[in-house]
């Protein structure tokens, strides 16, 4: 199994911009040196849940500051993206990181972003399908055309080229049995986002993702995204996952449209038949000691084969120390027993 490094780069009490880049870009690095494979990328517009509105400019920066670690994004959000511009920008981030770049992509779920950018979420099936049926033919061939609903492209190919030949890796983020199948159809890795979720979530996933992959005789790979916490004790973890229940208010939130909103700011307002502390810590989060971690993803990974693990480290407003010292458990007594 391998292992990612999540960054939303949100900030509960809305700190400054060049404080929350800085930060994430030394927890980057700090990946890096610890030997995590990867790190991912979130794109979110309009509110403090996340603060990047292009992952791939930032994965560029991040390969300044990296060495090894593939750089990949988490999601880029299909509808917001004219197909061909989109092609562009990977092509030119996979330059700028010298190969190192993978592309996960997504239709979208947060209503409030949609709203604000004059889109219907209700047409982003319909749109995120087009706009990646042009993005693989743009980044997989020369002299292309495109007819269709959104879109209507003559004769094109898009410059640069990427380093990485016919492209680089494709991740289509997924959880419903239709977006699976469309990944596996299509030859794309699929991962789907597990966080504060209990484990029938993604085992229903890896379930049609399976039997897909025996359909189309694909040989595609399988991640799950979760929140992650490892302490020197149970105790201790336990008491901070009051940090991940932030995570959980906002983005349903934010999904649902009931969010309050004051000079942008989303409130992380309770929501009804959220879960509690103790069943955040006991099956919808990583927390806990490494052996208690290590426990855990054995359990979860007895339902289901991952092909890579993304840890969220950063929860809410933890300090960075504690995110370091989590970060560095996990790389020094637990990911050795996965590798």
């Amino acid at each position: 199994m391998k292992f990612g490094v999540f960054f939303l780069l949100h900030s509960p009490t809305v700190k400054p911009s060049a404080v929350v880049y800085r930060r994430a870009l030394e927890e980057m690095a700090y990946a890096d040196e610890l030997g995590f494979d990867s790190i991912w990328l979130a794109e979110h517009h309009f509110s403090n849940y996340g603060y990047c509105p292009n992952p791939l400019t930032l994965a560029v920066k991040a390969s300044a500051v990296t060495k090894h670690v593939r750089i990949g994004t988490a999601v880029l959000v299909l509808p917001f993206w004219h197909p061909l511009r989109l092609a562009e920008e990977i092509a030119l981030a996979d330059v700028l990181t010298e190969g190192r770049l993978d592309v996960g992509v997504a239709r979208g779920y947060q209503n409030y972003e949609f709203d604000r950018l004059g889109l219907r979420i209700e047409d982003s099936r319909s749109r995120s399908d087009e706009t990646l049926e042009v993005l693989l033919k743009a980044l997989r061939g020369v002299g292309f055309t495109h007819e269709g609903k959104h879109f209507q492209i003559p004769e094109t190919t898009t410059f640069p080229r990427p380093i990485q030949q016919p492209h680089p890796p494709v991740w289509l983020a997924a959880s419903s049995d239709e977006s699976i199948e469309t990944a596996v159809r299509l030859g794309l890795n699929c991962f789907t986002a597990a966080s504060t979720r209990t484990t029938d979530v993604p085992a229903q996933a890896w379930q049609t993702f399976v039997t897909k992959k025996r359909e189309y005789g694909a040989e595609v790979e399988f991640a799950v995204q979760q929140h992650v916490h490892v302490a020197p004790t149970d105790k201790e973890a336990a008491e901070r996952l009051d940090q991940s229940i932030w995570h959980f208010r906002q983005s349903t939130r934010l999904r649902t449209a009931t969010e309050r909103v004051k000079d942008g700011v989303a409130a992380a307002d309770p929501v009804e038949g959220e879960p509690s502390l103790d069943e955040l810590y006991e099956s919808r989060t990583f927390s806990g000691s490494p052996e208690t971690v290590r426990r855990k993803i054995r359990t979860y990974t007895s339902r289901m084969e991952l092909s890579q693990l993304n840890c969220i480290f950063s929860l809410g407003e933890l300090d960075q120390d504690t995110v370091r010292s989590s970060m560095r458990l996990f790389a020094d007594q637990v990911m050795p027993h996965f590798k």
